[in-house]
């Protein structure tokens, strides 16, 4: 496909414009249109099946549109692959594990940072003469406080730590706009709220959107949150004003709200 011009709206990180899906003749993604700003933390929420990983795998580049347009400051990266996207400054975690789990914490973070560097597979160079990876990956572990654990191999880290090292990965490459896909799955109610301050923390300046089941950390997390049903964006706004949304309430927000309660969180 081939790039169109760059928007005029320089404030928006990322645009979806009427941006569809199908897979044959079943249509995920039905025209969902969304504008985030530089700098905000956007949650993407809604019931299973509704398209939310989905819409994340478009923006990364995984998946091909089948009609409309994807925006990254201004500048079309529909149809581009994900390693070019990647390049323009997007990143992206997954709900899966996609760590190397035989190596140090210090070495995943570096793999990430050659990569982000450019250095690619470059076997006759040393990679303790590469300082600025190296400096680069002690700065991100320190940011992550996964330093003390500098050498531990991922297998051996706790679930938690393993999660802040995929944030880690996801954000060593310097991305100004950082998707985040179910960060806190499987925490502890602990573990979950120190993650989202470490989320808080090495997000600041970013833009960061996030696909979240947990209500407890959309609420505290997102600036504004995105509620995607069916496949549309029926509700884009503050959480206050979310909560407040009797469309949402009826098509998805209170009867989660209600199982939470009830269930204790």
């Amino acid at each position: 496909m081939s790039q169109g011009s760059v928007s005029t709206h320089s404030e928006w990180a990322v645009e979806l414009d009427d941006v569809r899906k199908s897979f044959g003749k079943t249509e995920i993604i039905r025209g969902a249109s969304l504008q985030v700003k530089q700098g905000e933390r956007v949650a993407i929420i809604g019931p299973n099946g509704a398209g939310k990983s989905t819409l994340f795998n478009l923006i990364s580049g995984r998946f091909g549109l089948s009609s409309g347009q994807i925006r990254l400051h201004g500048e079309r990266i529909d149809g581009l692959r994900p390693f070019e996207i990647s390049r323009k400054g997007l990143a992206r975690s997954f709900q899966v594990s996609n760590l190397f789990t035989k190596l140090s914490v210090f070495e995943n973070i570096r793999c990430a940072v050659l990569w982000s560097m450019g250095y690619r597979y470059v076997f006759w160079r040393f990679l303790s003469d590469l300082h600025d990876a190296n400096d680069r990956a002690e700065e991100v572990m320190k940011m992550i406080k996964l330093d003390k654990k500098r050498d531990i191999a991922a297998v051996n880290l706790t679930y938690a730590e393993q999660r802040a090292l995929e944030v880690g990965i996801t954000i060593a490459g310097g991305a100004s706009v950082v998707l985040l896909d179910e960060p806190t799955a499987g925490m502890s109610k602990s573990e979950t709220s120190r993650f989202i301050q470490l989320i808080r923390e090495v997000t600041v300046g970013k833009t960061l959107l996030t696909v979240e089941h947990d209500m407890g950390v959309v609420f505290g997390l997102a600036d504004k949150i995105a509620v995607l049903v069916y496949g549309e964006v029926i509700a884009f706004d503050t959480p206050d004003a979310v909560r407040a949304n009797a469309r949402v309430q009826e098509a998805y927000l209170g009867s989660i709200l209600a199982d939470q309660q009830a269930a204790g969180h």
